[in-house]
């Protein structure tokens, strides 16, 4: 191989390298541009993770309860009004006395595996940090963080490395099973010391229902008060025709912490 070859091979592997360890910005700015002028509840924001800018959606409480926050996180590769389960919560909860904060999350290409996105995890802590002090500047002073799927993934990682004293509770909705631990529900809940409630479907992905009882044992272990595990009946991974039932759950849950 000449030299020639050898710098492009390098080059090539560098870029490669640094596409597969960060969010794709250029899907992230579509997103945004095809779902902020359809916001009616609440206001698009612009967070900092350090230099770098990121979407969240903010919709204040229509209560006089304005200490109350929930952070919302979707899932794998979508925007922070996805309407199967991020947008019923952030739009619902609100009339329930909790502003809600949805925040985009790191997303790759369409196409890409799950798994594929182990490397982001190191990005998750700036993006939910912000959002953390964003609430904080809003008046919140209790927050729960609430997620769905891939961002349940990355919530329970970031709450098994990370104690923010704001951050009273965890909902992990539809959380899954990995062979990369940094992905891997199972092992992050086992650091979790804040109340978890894991809520999944009947009907839910195979791996989310078959690692049902390692995150009960995982969440046991921790002996947090009011962490519980709750199975709604009929209900699949993203809880079509089920809003309802899963608003209530996370309703009266976070209302009781």
């Amino acid at each position: 191989m000449s030299n020639l070859c050898r710098v492009t091979l390098i080059i090539i592997l560098l870029f490669t390298s640094s596409i597969a360890h960060t969010s794709d910005f250029a899907k992230e700015q579509r997103w945004a541009e095809q779902i902020v002028d359809a916001i009616f509840d609440g206001e698009p924001v612009t967070l900092k993770d350090g230099e770098l800018e990121f979407l969240g959606i903010y919709t204040p409480s229509a209560t006089d309860m304005a200490s109350d926050a929930a952070i919302l996180m979707h899932g794998l590769g979508v925007h922070p009004d996805w309407d199967q389960v991020i947008r019923p919560l952030r739009t619902t909860l609100p009339e329930r006395g909790w502003s809600t904060l949805s925040l985009q999350m790191p997303i790759l290409a369409n196409g890409v595996g799950d798994e594929e996105y182990a490397p982001l995890f190191s990005d998750v802590s700036g993006r939910i940090e912000a959002g953390i002090n964003y609430l904080k500047q809003q008046g919140a002073k209790r927050i729960v963080i609430i997620a769905h799927s891939l961002g349940a993934a990355m919530g329970s990682y970031y709450l098994s490395n990370h104690r923010p004293e704001a951050v009273i509770g965890f909902v992990g909705i539809g959380m899954g099973s990995s062979s990369k631990p940094v992905m891997d529900n199972e092992t992050s809940l086992k650091s979790v010391d804040v109340p978890v409630l894991d809520l999944y479907g009947e009907n839910d992905l195979g791996d989310v229902v078959a690692g049902a009882e390692a995150r009960k044992q995982a969440i046991e272990s921790n002996k947090a008060i009011h962490s519980k595990q709750e199975m709604v009946p009929g209900a699949g991974h993203f809880f079509n025709g089920k809003d309802e039932v899963l608003i209530d759950e996370v309703t009266v849950w976070i209302n009781g912490l």
